[in-house]
């Protein structure tokens, strides 16, 4: 990786460009080629910047979460720079995918994520949950203060997503129609929960509940597609498939790439922004060089989320 692109935004505009600023210029071009108004990116991330550095710190690491590779983090800014550098790659609706890795967690980090709504308007306000005898209760309040989509995370979390104190969360959120984008594959390493045999045992449950799995459910790309077909509210996002980082660790099986294709209204762009060791504009040209056309790329890249969330 250039070292150069952890450069940060200029805001005022007044600078020369840098080449983060220049990588914004070609961002827009490429969904200004395909006549979209934007971009809509349903995996960013934006939390407590003591819990992010501490994620920042662990990638760094070269831990599990990394699969033992080097994982540079290419927009390591402050948080104002990262919204600014989104806005200014013409996302026009963006999450903050939170996560608790223990009990008692998730309520503050839903308390933040609803100021963080309201202080970021291009920000789908988000919430997160964990399996906990008050996670119904404060799901429901978070749901009632307007939150529009909700992160799980069952490989950090390191629970099941079919546990007895998840069940009347899922039932609630179903009704409601809330999309919960769930980290469920067992990449980049395996989790004691990861895999599709937990999450076909909560669709099960809740066949209306409106899952989006993320990374298209790496390394299990068919089993999940598979729960896709079946079930007409599962979604899955890009994050990350089809780069050459992802292709390299757990590459996307080319048989299934028809499947990709027939579910084409229920795949949704997802970058990881700003927890990628690769620039934001690399996702846009993998999936750009599958050659699915541009019809595909269109309701990826916005249309299918833009229905999903209302926009």
């Amino acid at each position: 990786m250039d070292d150069h692109r952890t450069e940060p935004v200029d805001p005022g505009g007044t600078a020369e460009p840098t080449p983060v600023r220049e990588e914004a210029g070609e961002v827009r071009r490429f969904w200004e080629r395909l006549g979209l108004p934007g971009l809509v990116d349903v995996h960013t991330h934006f939390m407590p910047e003591q819990v992010l550095r501490k994620v920042w710190a662990y990638f760094d690491a070269l831990g599990p979460r990394t699969g033992g590779l080097e994982w540079p983090i290419t927009y390591r800014h402050e948080e104002s720079e990262r919204t600014v550098l989104l806005r200014e790659f013409g996302v026009r609706a963006f999450t903050a995918m939170l996560y608790p890795h223990k009990p008692g967690m998730a309520r503050w980090l839903n308390d933040w994520a609803a100021d963080f709504a309201r202080r970021t308007p291009d920000c789908l306000h988000t919430a997160t949950l964990y399996p906990e005898a008050d996670v119904e209760t404060y799901v429901r309040e978070a749901v009632e203060a307007g939150a529009r989509v909700l992160k799980a995370h069952v490989q950090v979390g390191a629970y099941d997503p079919a546990d007895a104190l998840l069940d009347s969360t899922w039932g609630l959120l179903a009704e409601a129609g809330i999309p919960v984008v769930i980290h469920c594959g067992s990449g980049p390493a395996p989790g004691k929960h990861t895999g599709p045999e937990p999450v076909a045992r909560v669709l099960a449950r809740h066949p209306r509940l409106r899952l989006v799995v993320a990374h298209l459910g790496m390394p299990e790309y068919e089993e999940f597609l598979g729960l896709a077909e079946r079930y007409g509210e599962v979604r899955l996002d890009t994050t990350m498939t089809f780069t050459d980082f992802a292709e390299e660790l757990m590459p996307f099986p080319g048989r299934a790439l028809p499947r990709l294709a027939g579910l084409g209204d229920r795949v949704l762009l997802g970058s990881d922004f700003p927890n990628i060791p690769y620039p934001y504009l690399h996702q846009l040209h993998a999936l750009e060089r599958l050659g699915l056309g541009d019809e595909w790329l269109r309701a990826v890249c916005h249309d299918n989320a833009a229905e999903l969330f209302g926009l």
